[in-house]
């Protein structure tokens, strides 16, 4: 899990940056003297391997942590229900019980898996959704040396994605595995669906201008406090109190996937959690992030899983065919 830290990018400009989200942006922010009378409030909640924060723009802070509570929980359901690491969750427990038989899972997890497979689909695998064996095997934050080569090429080129099957069961939506060794992990898709599901609470609550973070996934929800589009910054791979790209950003969400947060060093060699299932380890590549803009935090974070390690061009390529709103901001 990573740290909070408040950082002052060198950076020309009269803006301040604050670390309103964690690990991949900062975002810009007026000088409190020249803020408006609407206020900025903020909270943070660990959830989801990450630290998951909250900013509501509006003139009453009790109406904004009535909202921001209702997002929280939102966040909160999504991670009960499609973290690998819990054995209650639907996630969980169908990867204890699937190859045997149906598992009955919630409307919104079936809805993750289906986007999940459709990605994998679109990218002949390059994004799947059931190598959470792989990933149980690399879990890089408990890691000191990479496992045995006989356990890693045990996961290349599975495409276990296939061998999941969305169906129903008793009227439920169900999932149902047709290859002992596929297991769920959505890490790459379910944390911008929970802050979708947190925007869309907000919304509920009449919020017209916030953001929602958590981790390397965002969404920009109407416009800042001082009426402008929410500025991003985009935290360097190699310096965190650097950047490597701001951009202006309205109802829209951004995810940066990259290889400089979740880690372990080995004989001078780095391994990091993105996987390729080309070889069921680490991607090993020159680039070490990329961030997309798209209609929603989930595309947007799915896509980044998709597009890291390609070049622009081809990274471009891929995500317009499956979703024309996605855009790639930045590679490094």
């Amino acid at each position: 899990m990573t740290s909070i830290e408040s950082h002052q990018p060198r950076l020309p400009g009269r803006r301040q940056f604050l670390a309103l989200g964690v690990g991949a942006f900062v975002i810009a922010a007026l000088p409190r003297a020249a803020r408006p009378r609407r206020r900025l409030v903020r909270r943070q909640l660990p959830i989801m391997g990450t630290i998951a924060e909250i900013g509501v723009v509006h003139h009453d802070p009790r109406w904004a942590h009535g909202a921001i509570d209702a997002a929280l929980g939102e966040l909160i359901r999504v991670d009960r229900t499609m973290s690998r690491f819990r054995a209650d969750s639907d996630v969980g427990r169908a990867n204890a019980g699937a190859f045997s038989r149906p598992v009955a899972v919630g409307a919104a997890t079936m809805f993750v898996v289906e986007e999940g497979l459709r990605w994998a689909a679109a990218s002949d695998g390059r994004f799947d959704p059931a190598l959470g064996g792989a990933s149980a095997l690399w879990e890089v934050t408990r890691r000191h040396a990479p496992p045995p080569s006989g356990e890693v090429h045990r996961w290349a080129r599975r495409q276990l994605w296939r061998a999941v099957e969305p169906g129903r069961s008793g009227g439920a939506p169900a999932l149902l595995f047709h290859d002992r060794d596929a297991a769920l992990d959505l890490g790459g898709i379910a944390k911008g669906y929970g802050v979708d599901r947190a925007v869309d609470a907000l919304r509920r609550w009449g919020i017209r201008d916030a953001l929602v973070t958590a981790g390397g996934d965002l969404y920009a929800l109407g416009r800042s406090e001082d009426g402008d589009p929410w500025e991003i910054g985009v935290q360097s791979p190699f310096d965190p109190a650097e950047l490597v790209a701001t951009f202006h950003v309205e109802d829209r969400g951004v995810a940066t996937s990259g290889d400089y947060e979740r880690f372990f060093v080995h004989a001078h060699q780095r391994y990091h959690h993105l996987l390729d299932p080309d070889t069921g380890a680490p991607l090993r590549t020159p680039r070490h992030s990329v961030t997309v803009t798209g209609s929603s935090c989930m595309a947007a974070d799915a896509a980044g899983t998709t597009a890291f390690g390609l070049d622009r061009a081809a990274a471009q390529r891929l995500l317009a065919a499956v979703d024309p709103s996605l855009v790639i901001a930045k590679i490094t």
